[in-house]
């Protein structure tokens, strides 16, 4: 069947929440793609190979900096691996399917597109998802501020990162990530537009570069001061694989802003996308496998959720990988929040049944009180939670919805409306693989879910 001739019937559009598409996908719009006028689309449109930098873009970040530990959770190198490679197949699958989606929605958001093929109960699922995990991520960037600034100081203090012997008031962790990011993270996060976002992704990526060509690097050529634990080659028991999930979750999980990169396209068809989403995967793949697996063996069992504060604070290149993670993360944050913020702004537009327009002045009161909330909420917790593998744990979960339930129910519904094809085996095949995938996203949820619940009541 043609995908030009796919078209999805749903209600919502006629639902008592919707306003206008174009204005609710102007406002629910990710920050990663810039719109452009329909005049000027196809100057502006982005090339395949831009495509594949963008998506690239989007799935590496700061979850690379657990990567090691999630090696070491699933039992070893083989392992980790073999785990990565069997949820590439879905990664790949869930972005194409949303493609197929947006195709057939004529949506170009994520959260559009669940709206418009699945309905109004899973389209609010799904911004509620979006929002929760744009926050944890919020969380997850101060505490790798403060784990890089407790390393820095230390450097510069001569003095052990963590320890209160020598330490002065100023030095201290809370005092630090507080002055950071009242300074720096607030001021960024306030205005309504995020012009420089175009920066700090180019940055980003050169951080994120620069880390893995450093833990590689010190895998060959180790600090003498490093002394690597066990290293286990096997996993102590099936489970454990299942607990590095949440890792490589939010670490690939690029498929809320894959959507509005597939329209920005200037041929948005599912043959060059497939090649797209395969070549970013692949690139992201190994970047991912290269810092697990070089941090994993360089450390062993004693590597730490952020791999970075495992090596010494003396260490300079290593310093400077911690200075380009602290400048990317301070960027990052502004833009994680702006998507947050952008979602609950449409859900309450929806619920109060108000056009953008209509609501301009109590939009910037609104805005700065969310700002402000969203701000300490996300300090406060990243203050009292200073691991970013309980978050990760958590939102790593989240990640599966978006990676493997919210494609599924979207194929899957997206088939169902094709009745003349129902006898197929083909469109039982697809039927079935979504039903797979939002089993499958499910059971990664409440797993890790149950497990990051667990861990913290135990300790």
């Amino acid at each position: 069947m043609s995908l030009n001739n796919v078209t999805i019937n749903s209600e919502y559009n006629d639902t008592d929440w919707s306003a206008d598409a174009g204005e609710r996908a102007h406002l629910l719009q990710s920050p990663c793609v810039e719109s452009a006028p329909k005049a000027g689309r196809e100057q502006s449109a982005t090339s395949s190979l831009g495509a594949v930098f963008i998506v690239v873009n989007a799935a590496l970040g700061a979850g690379l900096l657990n990567f090691p530990a999630a090696f070491c959770t699933a039992g070893g190198v083989a392992a980790g691996i073999a785990l990565q490679m069997s949820m590439l197949v879905f990664i790949i699958s869930g972005l194409i399917i949303l493609a197929y989606c947006s195709q057939a929605s004529n949506e170009r958001t994520y959260q559009e597109v669940v709206w418009a093929v699945c309905g109004k109960a899973a389209g609010v699922l799904c911004e509620i998802a979006i929002a929760v995990y744009t926050f944890g991520t919020c969380i997850t960037f101060l505490i790798i501020i403060g784990d890089q600034e407790d390393k820095i100081i230390a450097a510069i203090a001569k003095t052990e990162a963590g320890s209160s012997e020598g330490s002065h008031w100023y030095t201290d962790r809370k005092l630090t990530i507080s002055v950071t990011a009242i300074l720096v993270v607030l001021p960024l996060s306030i205005p309504k537009e995020i012009g420089f976002q175009k920066y700090a992704s180019a940055l980003s990526v050169i951080g994120t570069w620069y880390v893995t060509i450093i833990i590689i690097i010190k895998y060959f050529w180790p600090n003498e001061a490093i002394s690597p634990g066990l290293v286990p080659t096997s996993p102590p028991s099936w489970m454990s694989v299942f607990n590095a999930m949440p890792t490589i979750c939010f670490g690939f999980q690029c498929h809320v802003s894959s959507v509005p990169v597939f329209n920005s396209m200037k041929r948005p068809e599912l043959k060059t996308w497939s090649w797209v989403v395969t070549t970013a995967m692949v690139i992201a793949l190994f970047v991912y496998t290269g810092t697990g697996v070089c941090g994993f063996l360089t450390f062993g069992s004693t590597v730490n959720q952020d791999v970075l504060i495992s090596y010494p604070p003396n260490d300079v290149p290593v310093a400077i990988a911690r200075v380009f993670i602290i400048v990317s993360v301070l960027t990052s944050y502004p833009i994680l929040h702006f998507c947050g913020r952008a979602v609950l702004e449409g859900l309450w537009l929806r619920y109060k049944g108000v056009t953008v327009e209509e609501d301009v002045v109590m939009e910037r009161r609104r805005r700065l009180l969310q700002t402000v909330t969203w701000f300490l909420l996300t300090l406060v917790l990243a203050l009292f939670i200073p691991d970013i593998g309980k978050v990760i744990a958590l939102i790593g979960g989240l990640a599966a919805c978006f990676i493997f339930v919210f494609p599924g129910l979207c194929l899957i519904q997206a088939k169902l409306s094709e009745v003349q094809e129902s006898n197929s085996r083909r469109w039982c095949a697809l039927v079935s693989y979504g039903v797979l995938l939002v089993v499958l996203g499910a059971f990664i949820f409440g797993q890790t879910t149950t497990n990051a619940i667990l861990v913290d009541l135990s300790g």
